[in-house]
């Protein structure tokens, strides 16, 4: 079963993977879904923190690995429905930030955190990343169609999280525990860049 599971996050990763990489919007041309997908990948706090979620669901394992992106994503539609609404949500920048620096130290340091906190935390974060993505809504936008884009590209991000956290288990239990806390790491001093306005 876990064999199946992790053959078919390969597959999808493989499948993602070149499209995340390829998503931009084409010049001049009108919001919708296009400008809903590339989005997320415009920044790298997105990008960081959507890939840390999907780390930290290999991590937990379980039940983790399907609940924690589907939090995510569907708290993340809630609050970009805020921030269409216009909404207010207070240090919604300072949040993002604090997203990828918590997700990157979590990570890094391998926490074992009970689901329940887990998904408390990326519910959080799901709310500053999603009301980000609702209030730099083009107006000439298709509401429904730029909603889409940036879920399935939030989805794509995780499941390149999920195949990175498969990969780096696949390097030997020494050698994982290092990579994983270098990318973790990484993520966080990202994060600490970014908060401070350098990144």
């Amino acid at each position: 079963m876990k064999s199946a599971l992790k053959s078919g996050l390969l597959a999808l990763a493989a499948v993602a993977l070149p499209a995340v990489a390829s998503a931009h919007p084409a010049v001049g041309e009108a919001a919708g879904f296009t400008h809903g997908f590339a989005h997320p990948l415009s920044g790298l706090d997105h990008v960081l923190a959507m890939v840390m979620v999907g780390v930290l669901a290999f991590q937990l394992g379980g039940r983790a690995l399907w609940l924690l992106p589907a939090t995510f994503v569907m708290v993340m539609a809630f609050g970009g429905a805020l921030g269409v609404a216009g909404v207010n949500v207070p240090f919604v920048e300072t949040g993002i930030a604090f997203s990828v620096i918590v997700l990157g130290a979590v990570v890094a340091l391998n926490v074992k955190a009970p689901l329940a906190a887990a998904l408390g935390m990326v519910g959080l974060f799901a709310i500053f990343h999603g009301h980000a993505h609702g209030a730099e809504m083009p107006e000439d936008a298709a509401g429904a169609a730029y909603a889409a884009g940036f879920m399935i590209a939030t989805g794509l991000l995780h499941i390149a999280g999920l195949a990175l956290g498969y990969v780096i288990g696949r390097a030997g239990e020494n050698r994982s525990v290092v990579v994983t806390r270098m990318a973790g790491g990484v993520a966080a001093i990202s994060g600490l860049g970014i908060l401070a306005g350098l990144i």
